[in-house]
């Protein structure tokens, strides 16, 4: 299964966006600089993030992005979801009925062994992803980084971001 990058950096973004206080956002610019990714490829995927309810765009002098839930409401699934779709990553077609030795519809009552290989690998993939929601990424990364590198963090945020009106 291959993941995009785009939600590396949106589940990076969301992680980041949940370190804000309550009444504050960051910029879009801000936050691509921060992960040292090209803005424009962020905003896409911030767009997608805040069609989902991801996250929230505040418009004006002031704006940028917040998290439009508690980030204990929000999974590694639904930040995936936003970003890749729901689409199942494997597309049964039927190819077992090709060929000259094709099966007919009548040998075919359920899907094959490989289609339902895939379904179950999918869905453990998404039970997991949902399993794991942004505080526990948060929490994590908080418990590996250096308190030099926390203070950092803290004061980048606190420089970047901005007060709500």
């Amino acid at each position: 299964m291959k993941i995009g990058k785009g939600v590396e950096w949106g589940a990076h973004v969301c992680a980041i966006l949940a370190l804000l206080p309550p009444d504050a956002a960051l910029p879009g610019e801000a936050l691509a600089d921060f992960l040292d990714v090209p803005q424009p490829y962020l905003a896409k995927q911030l767009q997608a993030l805040s069609r989902a309810g991801i996250v929230k765009a505040q418009r004006g002098a002031a704006g940028g992005y917040r998290l439009a839930k508690e980030p204990g409401a929000i999974s590694l699934w639904d930040i995936t979801a936003a970003l890749e779709g729901t689409a199942p990553s494997f597309r049964c077609t039927e190819v077992r009925r090709n060929g000259p030795c094709g099966a007919s519809p009548a040998e075919c009552p359920r899907p094959c062994e490989i289609a339902a290989a895939f379904q179950k690998a999918e869905q453990g993939y998404r039970q997991i992803l949902a399993s794991v929601p942004l505080t526990d990424i948060v929490a994590g990364a908080a418990e590996t980084a250096t308190a030099e590198r926390k203070q950092r963090i803290n004061a980048w945020i606190a420089e970047h971001a901005a007060e709500r009106a």
